[in-house]
């Protein structure tokens, strides 16, 4: 009789930032006399790479007795070996390995083996079908590892007697990865257990140290658009890449939970792990449990399960569903009764027979909460829609006879569906958390969850009480404040109705619009086509492509789920070729270059997705290689190609081991200089993140103006400062400058209840067809007499109207806003009592409104008065913000009055009179032109603490590629604000489109569309950022600057960039190659122009001109004023009248030369009340110029439109409230300007 067992690990180890597959392969076997109990496995040997030396290969050469020789075994080491430059395959020096080549932290080697053999380890009597599972591996930081465990039998004699029958003695080989490679993996294991099958047990050691080998050698292919691909006889096995480096790696059937259980129940059990419960799943089947575990885990992103996750508990392990805290682990249904009946408060899943219970053990069965009615609803209808049979694909399709091509149909019939399941738990997701972002505070990133509550509705506030206490909530909430442009983000960005975009610019109270209120009684189509209430410019001689309408937030979205939905391509990886030996392993890494370097070379330069990945690829295979120079050059290409996927702690690495005589050739070479500067310099920079998030609580003690102000800010209600400094003094009119908890409390309950209070409003459909479908109900006055009879005044943000009571609720109009002649506030005599009446009249009714509102009449006469100046100055000023701000400051008032009980709360609501104040105190007259030729003012820092200069503006024209979400056919307006803010704009409707992404820390100095699908942002930090319009991401850059980035122009095919050394570049905009590069003999180039292949180029003391042909110097402007101290600010060509025109700092003259003759004085036109230009552009047969100037002490803007052809000016326009800084056209239609920081607004201009 012989017993025995014999477990073989070999181990390979992820080399770097996106390394290499396999971390390990075991084989496990076990030797027992079948009436013994169940015996357990152990480990007896470790294969470590690498697999091949110098010093191996005489042994290989030795002759063909390898699989003759006595076996080697390597025991796991106990300590961490120390890091030190170890030699390449080809004996050339290399950077150390980004870990040791070691079996990784988190694997026991003492219960691995129980979990290759989960149900028990027995040898039979007949032989079993090969099988396969999964496993997962948790360290204490939550890094996880994946196993893929194949099992077979071998038949053996156990003894030599032939009457002994022969029995099965089953083996386990598992491949360990630090990713989830599940399918790809099973289909390598499903090869080798082919080619072992004519192999006895002691045979096989060498085949399995091969299999290993090769899939050390195999990378793990960088997030994006690559798949790799590689042959292990018989099958092709392909390497699925992540879609980005946020998303997950998806290489298993998402759709499996949807074969195992309803749609209803699909979110039952994620609501389980949204509420963080302990969860057990239940299969007859090793390999589902892990399966439909992990698919679980991908439905969630981007949210993350945090707790403990052993999806496969081996028999031995069953205690572990003892744990205190929250867990999910899975178990085989055989333990179902044991478990369920010794542990309680557990959710236990069959995926078997897909009932979901709880354990018995429990005294009460705690419900589980529905998911939200409205996401549930859109989920259930998505996936009762998604084709999850292949067998009724197959029904249309010939039979195949490739093993082949049925492998790659299964994968693309998978990998569409894959990502339909992606779309459609994303999108549940989204529905369930879209609302969070409204009752956030992102400056003193704050949570207001209490309010967010009473937002949910009725039935859904379980749900949403018990996820709000989570761990995974309050890393989500993280991610939100911190603006993480995550998959979340995206589809919530591109899911946004219209309303939410206008939502994002007017920060107003939360109140139900007619719209959706309409559409609780009937069919909102009937009012889709009702006009908006903010009055937008008309842009129709704009001609925009007619596309589909924009999805709404629960339709079904049709794009890919990233940000870009770009076409998969594979990489066939070459041959590995056997024996193990040194010349076959540099071989493969030469052809492996060698392939890369072909496709690199073939690869149209505009597909700068798959150039970055070949790259990428690339860069690890010279590494291999140690060929460090080469590496770095590739990675250094990431720059120009996906900046995404560049590997920053890699390059540091290298940078940090490199041989002093590598890194002096690396210092020669100026772009590898510079990669390794911007590197170091990183680790250098310790950024301290600030993930911290507060919830709101009401203050307990006094506070004074500045902690109220934040108070205020973290509550939600308003955000603006010095409408908070006005509150401030509302709230402390008697009395000291401070402000008691109970006063605030009192303030704050009472704005809440008004606001919850104004969300049950309920108008009848015959009211609610005579406004507007983004109107509101702001507020209502109690039951009131007027003269148009009896009923409540309501207050929407456009008009006053009388909801009249009786048998039939009506309609009557009383006044808009803007046609409101004069407010007054009087008493009627009724018997003895003088009754208080609101007198309202307006130009176009003879009769006057009077209400007889008593106690409230006060109240409402300030409220009338501020709505009424507040509309004049939006209409007047063409910016409807005032007449938002407007409405805030009545609802403050409404407040204040609410919540103080004294004598004096009319004169405190007064403080906040804000526009009545203006216009009594200074009637602010919009001249006649200006107020002509305005069109529309927005604002791009809504929803700021403070207003933000606007340094550069920049419209692209609308388009429609078939690669681009229908909103991205719309012409766009981009603004660069402070700190490399971008924010971008739908210039068809002027709502917020992105509402701000970085383009790192510094001041953006120029703008400029270089294609269609490109635009190219200069920067103080001397980098180019290149922007994707169709993503709207910022994926590439160039770095070859040494200075700040002034300018950018753009000629035929190049894309040509200026700094302030006076260092000018010309770039191929579809290669982003250097074509030429030139240095100006000068210093403090600010901007540069290019004509008849002559480039003029501004510095401070001159202006030059020269041939790009040779590039030489042709013709120079020379500073000519008396004021040593002044400098050239800006100038612009007029080629057709051969003039150039330029400006001074400190002079409010415009200077133009005749081009043909620089040695005659310059014509000069004087512009008044102006102190300096700032900037000018060209419109037509006109040249508009911004300026800065003052007004009773404080700075204004003003824009002079001069006639190029009478030198005079023939507008002066008064748009700004303080210094213009930058002017863009749009389409020669349109001039747009934008202000300094003390009012940070953009004007549209009717160009003529």
């Amino acid at each position: 009789m012989l017993l025995g067992c014999l477990l073989h690990l070999v181990i390979g180890i992820q080399r770097f930032f996106h390394g290499f597959m396999l971390y390990s392969v075991l084989k496990l076997c076990l030797l027992k006399p079948k009436s013994l109990p169940p015996l357990d496995p152990e480990v007896l040997s470790v294969f470590v790479p690498p697999f091949i030396s110098r010093d191996d290969i005489q042994v290989i050469n030795a002759g063909n007795n390898l699989n003759k020789s006595k076996r080697r075994s390597f025991r796991k080491k106990k300590e961490r070996p120390k890091i030190e430059n170890v030699k390449s395959l080809n004996g050339e020096q290399k950077a150390p390995d980004a870990e040791d080549i070691a079996v990784p932290k988190d694997i026991d080697l003492i219960g691995l083996p129980q979990l290759c053999f989960p149900g028990g380890l027995y040898v039979t009597s007949e032989s079993k079908e090969d099988h396969i599972h999964f496993l997962v591996f948790t360290d204490v930081c939550g890094n996880r590892t994946y196993g893929v465990v194949a099992q077979y039998y071998q038949p053996m004699q156990v003894c030599s007697l032939t009457h002994v029958p022969v029995c099965f003695v089953p083996f386990a080989v598992c491949v360990i990865s630090r990713y989830p490679y599940f399918n790809a993996l099973k289909d390598c294991l499903s090869c080798l257990l082919v080619q072992l099958q004519p192999f006895k047990d002691l045979d096989v050691e060498e085949h399995l140290k091969e299999f290993a080998a090769k899939l050390f050698l195999i990378p793990s292919p960088p997030p994006g658009p690559l798949h790799l691909v590689f042959n292990m006889k018989p099958l092709q096995i392909i390497i699925p890449s992540r879609e980005d480096p946020d998303s997950p790696i998806i290489d298993l059937d998402l759709h499996l939970p949807l074969l195992c259980f309803k749609p209803k129940q699909v979110l039952q059990i994620m609501t389980c792990i949204l509420t963080e419960r302990k969860i057990v799943f239940f299969s007859s089947d090793w390999a589902l449990l892990t399966l439909v575990a992990e698919c679980f885990m991908l439905y969630l992103h981007p949210l993350q399960w945090q707790h403990t996750f052993v999806p496969i508990l081996s028999r031995q392990m069953l205690d572990f569903v003892m744990a205190p805290t929250s867990f999910l682990m899975g178990c085989h249904i055989d333990h179902f009764e044991e478990v369920s009946t010794e542990t309680e408060d557990l959710i236990l899943i069959n995926i078997d027979n897909g009932d979901i219970t709880h354990s018995k053990v429990a005294e009460e069965e705690p419900e589980i909460p529905d998911v939200p009615a409205q996401a549930a609803e859109a989920f259930i209808k998505r996936v009762e829609s998604l084709q999850l049979h292949y067998d009724l694909e197959l029904c249309h399709q010939r039979a195949s006879t490739d093993l082949g091509e049925l492998q790659m149909r299964r994968r693309a019939w998978q990998q569409k569906l894959n990502t339909e399941v992606q779309q459609t738990t994303l999108q549940l997701i989204v529905n369930i958390f879209r609302e969070v972002k409204d009752h956030l505070n992102y400056e003193h990133r704050v949570f207001n969850s209490e309010e967010f509550l009473k937002t949910r509705a009725t039935g859904d506030q379980p749900f949403y009480k018990k996820v709000l206490e989570t761990y995974m909530f309050h890393s989500f909430l993280k991610a939100r404040l911190n603006r993480k442009m995550d998959a979340f983000a995206r589809l919530e960005l591109s899911t946004q109705s219209e309303e939410e975009r206008l939502n994002l610019m007017f920060h107003s109270p939360r109140r139900l619009t007619i719209e959706k209120m309409a559409s609780k009684r009937f069919n909102p189509q009937r009012i889709i086509n009702r006009r908006m209430v903010i009055s937008m410019p008309n842009l129709q001689d704009i001609k925009l492509p007619e596309g589909p309408t924009r999805n709404s937030s629960l339709q079904r979205i049709e794009t890919g789920v990233g940000s870009d939905a770009v076409k998969n391509c594979m990489f066939k990886i070459p041959e590995i070729h056997f024996p193990l030996m040194f010349q076959c392993v540099h071989s493969y890494y030469t052809d492996f270059f060698n392939h890369l370097s072909k496709a690199i070379n073939t690869l149209p330069p505009d597909n700068s997705a798959l150039l970055a990945r070949y790259f990428y690829l690339r860069g690890l295979i010279s590494l291999m290689q140690g060929k460090l120079l080469n590496a770095l050059s590739d990675f250094q290409n990431l720059d120009k190609t996906d900046l995404r996927i560049f590997p920053t702690d890699l390059v540091r690495k290298i940078v940090e081991t490199m041989p002093p005589s590598e890194r002096l050739q690396a210092d020669r070479k100026p772009e590898l200089k510079k990669l390794i500067s911007r590197v170091m310099e990183k680790q250098r920079e310790v950024v301290k993140i600030d993930d911290h998030v507060k919830n709101f609580e009401l203050p307990k003690t006094h506070m004074q103006l500045d902690d109220f102000v934040k108070r205020i800010q973290e509550s939600g209600i308003v955000k603006d400062i010095d409408t908070i400094h006005r509150l401030f003094d509302a709230l402390t009119v008697g009395r000291q400058k401070q402000i008691d908890p109970e006063t605030f409390r009192d303030f704050y309950n009472y704005w809440k209840e008004t606001e919850a209070e104004a969300q049950e409003v309920n108008l009848p459909p015959t009211v609610i067809e005579h406004l507007d479908k983004n109107e509101c109900v702001y507020k209502l006055s109690c039951s009131v007499k007027t003269n148009y009879g009896v009923g409540k005044i309501a207050l929407t943000q456009k008009r006053l109207f009388l909801l009249t009571e009786g048998g039939h609720p009506g309609y009557v109009q009383i006044a808009a806003f803007r046609d409101i002649e004069d407010v007054k506030s009087t008493t009627v005599a009724f018997l003895l009592l003088r009754i208080p009446t609101l007198r309202i009249k307006t130009f176009y009714k003879k009769e006057v409104f009077e209400a007889n509102l008593k106690t409230e009449c006060d109240l409402w006469y300030l409220i009338v008065k501020e709505m009424w100046a507040g509309k004049k100055m939006a209409d007047d000023h063409k910016d409807p913000q005032y007449i938002q701000q407007a409405l805030t400051n009545v609802l403050l008032m409404d407040a204040v009055v609410g919540a103080l009980q004294s004598s004096k709360t009319i004169y405190a609501a007064s403080k906040l009179s804000y526009f009545d104040r203006m216009k009594n105190e200074v009637p602010m007259m919009v001249p006649k032109t200006t107020s002509e030729t305005l069109k529309h003012k927005i604002n791009p820092s809504a929803g700021e603490t403070f207003p933000q200069a606007i340094d550069v503006l920049l419209y692209t024209p609308g388009h429609l590629d078939p690669s681009e979400r229908p909103g991205n056919a719309h012409p766009k307006l981009w603004c660069a604000l402070n700190e490399g803010k971008v924010v971008v704009f739908d210039a068809s409707t002027w709502s917020i489109q992105q509402h701000c992404f970085k383009m790192g820390h510094s001041k953006l100095t120029c703008m400029v569309m270089v294609e269609q699908s490109q635009v190219w942002i200069g920067s103080q930090d001397s980098i180019i950022y290149i922007i994707n319009t169709h993503s709207m991401s910022c994926n590439k850059q160039l770095n070859d600057h040494r200075s700040d980035v002034t300018d950018i122009i753009v000629e035929k095919k190049n894309g040509i960039p200026s700094s302030l050394d006076g260092t000018v570049i010309a770039w191929n905009i579809s290669t982003l190659k250097v074509n030429h590069i030139f240095q100006l003999p000068c210093q403090n180039l600010t901007s540069i122009k290019l004509h008849n292949d002559q480039l003029w180029c501004c510095t401070r003391s001159c202006i030059l001109v020269v041939s790009t042909h040779e590039y030489q110097l042709q013709m120079k402007i020379e500073h000519h004023l008396k004021d040593v101290c002044s400098y050239f600010l800006c100038f612009q060509l007029f080629p057709e009248r051969d003039e150039v025109w330029a400006s001074y700092s400190r002079s409010s003259d415009v200077y133009i030369w005749n081009t043909k003759d620089f040695s005659s004085t310059p014509q000069k036109i004087n512009l008044q009340d102006c102190s300096e230009i700032t900037c000018m552009i060209r419109v037509k047969n006109q040249m508009w110029v911004g300026s800065s100037g003052s007004l009773q002490g404080k700075t204004k803007g003003k824009i002079y439109v001069i006639s190029a052809q009478k030198k005079t000016v023939e507008k002066e326009l008064v748009g700004h409230a303080d210094t213009v800084k930058a002017l863009c056209s749009a389409e020669d239609r349109y001039v747009l300007s934008g202000s300094g920081k003390e009012e940070g607004k953009i004007a549209i201009w009717k160009a003529e």
